[in-house]
């Protein structure tokens, strides 16, 4: 029985290594398409039903036209990484194209490897004799499975040939509570540094990166721990996305299937990294990429990469015309971003270097720090007492002679911060003054970057057995505590007025 209850998937491309990798995990995580080489990090997935993790690996030996020799050369690295890590190695052969030159020296690579290796014939969808088992006998591997990961003929028999390998799974404790971690993810468009913002956090080249854009192509899911400025360790898990292009501007069914994938990231995350170009700047693509995890209702730490180039260029250089220095150009930049980035009110701005590692740790201690703001509670009456003030700083615009108007607030929950406005008119809050009271109690309450949402409640659809007086009764005892509560038959313009019709 194998400690490391690990197993890899290696093969040349196209054989269906992704598809085979989709049917072991139960679910569609790796991309599957008829072009060569579009498997290029190594995804994981952790099966439960033998508790082991469970590698796909990019095409070996793939030289592909469209792939650059050193993104191959990587790629490569990748596959043996994974051989390394490996207890058991699943060589997979396409059974309806036969043996090529490429699969025999993968073969005697395997044999050399020292691990022990299982053949797997893919493709075996019809009769046997469309299979030369002999052939796949002559590369030395033993008794080959066969299998079609398209349509699941041969899946339980090879279940069964994996934990033959890696052994039973009773009393095995990995030593760590996956469903605490904190899931991060990073966002941006293509070719901005997030995989290289991964490997700084993993200290290891464990992402494959390249200053091709569009290197990643899958969303990766790796955990680590974390050792705060408290002393203590967190479990993250990581997601390093594909980068994000505009749906207009996908060019082939992979990257459009690779903006779904990243999509999908940002949905099963708690944390949201969008990383930025220190140099480039807020681009519109940014922007629509923020909107995707506001719109998840995802709490966003804002990552601009990068800022050596700035450093090494206000030292070396002079710097950037009509900037004085490095201060004023990063105030420059964080004034620029906030006022395209308009819709994420406080989030926290980390400078930083994946190149050279600077300010990288800040970015883990704002995520820590910001995973237990989400749990934080408000107290009603400051929050009455808040929108309040709010509201009479700044009235709300008259929506066709009437003014939006809340008489009472309450928090209902949390990731995101739900907030129940029990109010005249629903319809009458325009976008613009939502955003203005979601900043502003965001800048009451210290939320930095922790998403907002609120749950409107007009006078005609108010909850049965929440009468408005009980409203008004409510709203007296949250701004006198202790004290009973006395109706006003008319206040000043601010939320505590009378409902109007």
């Amino acid at each position: 029985m194998s400690d490391n209850r690990a197993v890899a998937i290696v093969g040349r491309p196209n054989v269906g290594k992704s598809r085979l990798f989709n049917r072991l995990a139960r679910k569609r995580i790796s991309i599957v398409h008829d072009q060569p080489g579009i498997t290029r990090d190594v995804i994981t997935a952790e099966i439960a039903e033998g508790n082991y993790t469970l590698f796909d690996t990019g095409g070996l030996g793939y030289k592909g036209k469209d792939t650059p020799a050193a993104l191959t050369a990587a790629s490569e690295a990748q596959v043996e990484f994974a051989i390394a890590a490996a207890s058991l190695i699943l060589f997979l052969i396409d059974g309806l194209e036969g043996l090529t030159a490429l699969d025999e020296k993968i073969a005697a690579m395997l044999r050399r490897c020292k691990k022990p290796v299982r053949l797997v014939i893919n493709k075996a969808d019809f009769d046997d004799e469309k299979i030369d088992l002999a052939e796949a006998y002559r590369l030395g591997l033993g008794e080959p499975l066969r299998v079609s990961a398209e349509h699941g003929r041969g899946e339980g028999e090879l279940r069964d040939a994996i934990l033959a390998v890696l052994g039973p799974v009773a009393d095995l404790d990995r030593g760590r509570d996956e469903a605490a971690a904190l899931g991060v993810c990073f966002i941006g468009r293509p070719n901005v540094g997030k995989s290289s913002l991964s490997n700084r956090l993993l200290q290891s080249d464990r992402l494959i990166v390249n200053e091709t854009p569009g290197t990643t192509r899958d969303a990766i899911e790796l955990p680590f721990d974390f050792k705060g400025r408290d002393g203590k360790m967190y479990p993250f898990r990581l997601i390093d996305t594909a980068g994000i292009k505009a749906a207009t501007k996908l060019a082939s069914p992979v990257e459009y299937f690779s903006r779904l994938r990243s999509l999908d990231a940002i949905k099963n995350t708690d944390v949201v990294f969008l990383v930025l170009d220190a140099i480039e700047g807020v681009t519109q693509q940014d922007k629509a990429i923020a909107g995707e995890a506001i719109k998840e209702r995802k709490p966003i730490i804002v990552v601009v990469n990068k800022w050596d180039l700035v450093r090494q260029a206000f030292k070396a250089q002079g710097g950037f015309e009509p900037y004085k220095n490095e201060r004023d150009y990063r105030e420059k930049y964080e004034h620029a971003l906030f006022e395209r980035l308009y819709f994420t009110p406080g989030s926290p701005l980390i400078f930083v270097s994946a190149m050279s590692g600077y300010e990288v740790d800040r970015m883990l201690n704002a995520a820590v720090k910001l995973h237990r703001m989400l749990d934080m509670k408000l107290p009603t009456a400051r929050l009455n007492k808040a929108i309040g003030y709010l509201a009479e700083r700044t009235p709300p615009p008259a929506v066709g002679g009437k003014r939006f108007r809340v008489y009472y607030a309450t928090q209902t929950g949390n990731r995101p911060f739900r907030i129940k406005l029990f109010c005249n008119r629903e319809e009458k809050l325009t976008e613009q003054y939502r955003r203005y009271l979601e900043a502003g109690l965001v800048k009451e309450f210290d939320l930095a970057g922790c998403p907002i949402y609120f749950e409107l409640v007009g006078k005609e659809k108010h909850e049965p057995g929440m009468s408005f007086s009980a409203i008004r009764a409510a709203q007296e005892l949250a701004r006198n505590p202790g004290h009973e509560p006395k109706w006003r038959a008319a206040e000043s313009n601010s939320v505590h007025e009378t409902p109007e019709d």
